[in-house]
């Protein structure tokens, strides 16, 4: 069953004031961080939707081996990088586990659990990870959900959808709060790269 990742990073940043995915969290951008967990998941290839800073973006991306889908229409939310990239989606993909850009601290191991989820529910029309009952990202969605996709609108991503179709979705508890902590602020960058630092030491 062919799973590809699909890596959104088009988006402008405003609540950060600055292009978040190129801040640091260590010694590598924090999109670096969301990428190279799908790279070493099982999941393949791996796309990334560029929009806001296309050029930054990408070069910061070079040495790594992935497909980019530029999105003209970032400025209009999230759901155009959604539907953007399930676009570019090679026929042989069945499903595809969307991550967000600004979630550095997804492991690929998570990315592998979701996927095994859903190889093991063929029934399935998406597999969405929770930690203590609470829905979270990367969000794995099977192809029979992709034209519904298309639909989408403004600046959200696929758990309207997944709500109307909820008696197809696989939760997958997990114990790690990751799936919930996405880098919007500064305040939010700063925590994580703290609690970075202590845990270095």
């Amino acid at each position: 069953m062919t799973i590809t990742a699909l890596v959104l990073a088009a988006g402008r940043s405003t609540r950060m004031g600055s292009n978040k995915l190129l801040e640091f969290l260590g010694d590598r951008p924090l999109l670096h961080h969301t990428v190279e967990a799908a790279l070493r998941s099982k999941a393949n290839p791996v796309f990334v939707v560029t929009g806001h800073q296309d050029e930054a973006i990408r070069s910061t991306l070079s040495a790594c081996d992935v497909c980019f889908v530029a999105n003209p229409d970032y400025a209009k939310g999230l759901s155009t990088s959604l539907k953007a990239g399930i676009a570019a989606l090679p026929s042989s993909c069945q499903g595809v586990i969307v991550l967000l850009g600004d979630m550095p601290l997804i492991e690929s191991s998570l990315i592998d659990r979701i996927i095994k989820t859903f190889q093991s529910s063929p029934d399935a029309s998406a597999v969405v990870p929770t930690y203590q009952g609470e829905w979270g990202n990367p969000v794995l969605i099977a192809r029979r959900l992709f034209d519904d996709v298309q639909s989408l609108e403004g600046d959200a991503g696929a758990r309207k959808l997944l709500m109307s179709h909820r008696d197809e979705v696989i939760e997958s508890p997990v114990e790690t709060s990751s799936i919930l902590m996405d880098l919007d602020t500064p305040e939010a960058l700063a925590k994580a790269r703290g609690s970075a630092r202590s845990n270095a030491q």
